[in-house]
């Protein structure tokens, strides 16, 4: 089975996501910020990263480019989900090594459309 790492400072969100997750049949572990992230990144490598931008300690931007230089980094699918929507920010985030772009608030229709648009899972 796949694992999700849901990284997001707010645990009502962490909570809607990882319903969503376990419904598209992926294990789910929590982090509340970038740092607690990494962490769980060095212990288990996850396939893929559902990722929040504003967060205290790391946040997902700094998270990101910080993934990408660990070894094995470059495997995870990286998902930001966040408020942040302007152009700036989204080229921002692709950069630095984000793979999709998700807009808060989201939905399982919204997870799911970008798990297949990134190859996480099939269309069903």
């Amino acid at each position: 089975m796949k694992t999700c790492l849901v990284v997001d400072d707010s645990r009502v969100i962490r909570k809607v996501a990882r319903k969503i997750i376990e419904e598209l049949e992926f294990n789910c572990v929590e982090a509340a910020d970038g740092s607690e992230a990494l962490e769980a990144c060095r212990k288990q490598m996850p396939d893929a990263v559902l990722l929040d931008w504003n967060m205290p300690v790391m946040n997902g931007l700094d998270f990101v480019k910080a993934l990408r230089r660990e070894e094995g980094g470059d495997t995870p699918v990286v998902v930001f989900c966040t408020t942040e929507n302007d152009m700036a920010h989204i080229t921002e985030a692709l950069r630095a090594g984000a793979d999709e772009y998700v807009m808060k608030p989201f939905d399982g229709d919204i997870i799911e459309s970008k798990f297949q648009q990134t190859g996480l899972i099939r269309a069903s």
